[in-house]
């Protein structure tokens, strides 16, 4: 069996785009105590310890501007904050995977950067985006699936399924090196 250890929708439809059957297993680890680079590790090992046998997929995203992290918005006036910040600026997308295996000792993390350039935006505009409650779950309070109502990207530069939380074609190659696909 495959587990994914998130409960993100957007995962969970990317994923079945590489694995038909998996099972959705999020980790409820506190996500403040770690760095960001292990974070993924540490989700997979938690769901590891009761999936011994079976393969773990675990990612996190994060938006990152001038060395600031930025994850979900805590409230709407954060979201504002966020959204302000990015437009008309460029910003790094950075998400972390691990693949993990506890019998077969396997653990695999990755990192994937993705370039995103945001068109400038009246306050009008990010208020409207903000009243959808679309930006209220994902990392810099926004997602890149939105854009084509609300307009606020300009460019990516990168893997787009990155952006939109996991960078399938660098999941693909791994799972594929594993021989689980």
């Amino acid at each position: 069996m495959f587990v994914l250890a998130s409960k993100s929708p957007r995962r969970k439809e990317l994923l079945s785009s590489l694995i038909k059957d998996f099972l959705i297993v999020p980790s409820n680890i506190d996500e403040s105590k770690y760095q960001l680079e292990e974070l993924s590790i540490k989700k997979a090992e938690a769901i590891a310890s009761s999936y011994p046998n079976d393969f773990i997929l675990s990612a996190d995203t994060y938006v990152i501007l001038d060395n600031v992290v930025y994850g979900k918005p805590k409230d709407k006036e954060d979201a504002f904050r966020i959204l302000n910040t990015l437009q008309d600026r460029v910003h790094n997308v950075t998400t972390y995977f691990t693949i993990m295996n506890k019998d077969k000792s396997i653990c695999i993390t990755k990192r994937v950067d993705t370039l995103v350039r945001f068109n400038k935006m009246t306050d009008d505009e990010i208020l409207n985006y903000i009243a959808s409650n679309s930006p209220m779950d994902k990392a810099g309070a926004y997602g890149i699936q939105d854009n084509d109502k609300y307009h606020f990207i300009h460019s990516i530069e990168g893997s787009l399924t990155n952006v939109i939380g996991l960078p399938i074609d660098e999941v693909r190659e791994v799972l594929s090196e594993l021989k689980i696909i």
